[in-house]
């Protein structure tokens, strides 16, 4: 069966770039969001097998909203996507919570490698 993941990404090319890596993959994009506001609402309502979140996104931030929803949800599996300047907050993901991250611009190796340590 294949393992639903909602995106978290403000930029729709990033969010392009890795619902491509995802489908090519055998992944099912369940749904996209652009900040992390949408994420926690969304993943209150899909349910999803993992999230992805981008570290910065306008509204809500990543990691507050692994915050939320690791708080309501424990349970669930997060993958941050940061850059490479962001190391500080991938700690502080970790810490908080998210199971793995990959760092933009995105090798589809990497990525699949964090689902799939993620999900163990």
């Amino acid at each position: 069966m294949k393992k639903k993941v909602l995106i978290a990404e403000d930029s729709i090319h990033m969010r392009m770039l890795l619902k491509d890596i995802l489908l090519r993959n055998g992944y099912e994009v369940a749904g996209e969001a652009e900040n992390g506001r949408e994420a926690v609402r969304l993943y209150d309502e899909l349910k999803p097998d993992i999230v992805t979140l981008d570290i910065a996104m306008p509204d809500m931030g990543g990691i507050a909203a692994l915050k939320e929803i690791r708080g309501e949800h424990p349970e669930a599996v997060v993958v941050m996507a940061s850059t490479m300047n962001q190391q500080t907050q991938v700690i502080e993901a970790i810490r908080a919570g998210a199971a793995d991250f990959f760092i933009k611009p995105m090798q589809a190796e990497r990525v699949i490698e964090a689902l799939e340590r993620a999900v163990k």
